[in-house]
């Protein structure tokens, strides 16, 4: 098994936010899942991602989620979101991440617009500034930007970024960075090719599904980095179709209601993302009950 050393290696889940069903922000409850998700063997959290709805949330939601955060497992042990559409509100929010205590931020490219490699490279500049730890995140389905593995090389040499959190789902992507980048952490960034990246190198996991079951993905990902395929391969079987909904774009939706299904508190989501359809839930709830009577938790 691969020791965790740094802040921001291991299994760090990017946290479903619980909310009240008049969708104000339930703290207490995240709380108590932050803390049980640390207890089932999960190395920290990730607040203010996309899976914590953090564009809908107010300067002060979000303030307090990863105060939270920090209180419920300890600040190292939280990685916080620092998107946002200017690099001066990214490095304020890192800025912020830094006076609590957080152990690294996890920053994605600038969205706003298709922007080129400079723009990129300045965004990076100007958030590095806040002296904490930056994992950028590569994701560009929904930011239109590619963080190639020449450019996340360029930001690594330049002392801006420590990891990378690659959500192409293309595993060829990994051997590239490692190649550029020897000492640039690698972080699989989508659920559903675990196997494949652990397999090249990753020393770490931005994870999704952990949040519905996190005992077993956990035992999954420790298999898969230790290379132990005898153990890996069959629960990476059993998981796959609840794993690869982390890659639709009703992930959100599809998490809170695993959560739900496993006992834990996942709740509605806040405008623009409205409930699956009837179709969707069926088939979230026939995969996560199927999980859940194999005995996976």
């Amino acid at each position: 098994m691969i020791e965790r050393v740094k802040p921001w290696q291991g299994v760090m889940v990017a946290t479903a936010l619980p909310l009240h069903d008049d969708l104000s922000v339930d703290l207490d409850g995240y709380a108590a899942h932050c803390r049980w998700l640390v207890e089932n063997g999960c190395d920290g959290v990730v607040p203010n991602g996309s899976l914590g709805e953090y564009q809908t949330l107010t300067d002060d939601e979000r303030a307090a989620v990863v105060a939270t955060a920090v209180e419920a497992v300890g600040g190292r042990n939280v990685m916080a979101g620092a998107g946002a559409y200017g690099a001066a509100e990214s490095r304020l929010w890192a800025e912020r991440a830094r006076d609590a205590g957080c152990g690294s931020v996890l920053l994605l490219p600038p969205n706003a617009y298709r922007a080129d490699e400079r723009a990129v490279v300045e965004h990076y500049r100007e958030v590095a500034k806040a002296g904490i730890p930056v994992v950028a995140y590569n994701n560009p389905y929904d930011t239109k930007v590619d963080l190639t593995p020449a450019l996340l090389a360029r930001l690594f040499d330049e002392g801006l970024i420590v990891a990378v959190k690659e959500f192409t789902g293309d595993p060829r992507r990994a051997y590239e960075i490692v190649e550029l980048a020897p000492q640039l952490d690698l972080l699989i960034g989508s659920d559903d090719v675990l196997l494949e990246l652990a397999l090249a190198g990753a020393v770490g996991w931005i994870a999704g599904y952990p949040n519905a079951l996190p005992a077993s993905s956990v035992e999954l990902y420790r298999a898969a980095v230790a290379g132990d395929l005898a153990t890996a391969l069959p629960l990476y079987r059993k998981l796959h179709p609840l794993l690869r909904w982390d890659s639709k774009t009703e992930f959100v939706q599809a998490i809170k209601l695993s959560m739900d299904l496993a006992g834990r508190r996942g709740g509605p989501c806040r405008l623009p993302r409205g409930p699956l359809t009837d179709e969707q839930a069926a088939a979230v709830r026939a995969v996560t009950e199927k999980a859940l009577a194999e005995g996976l938790r």
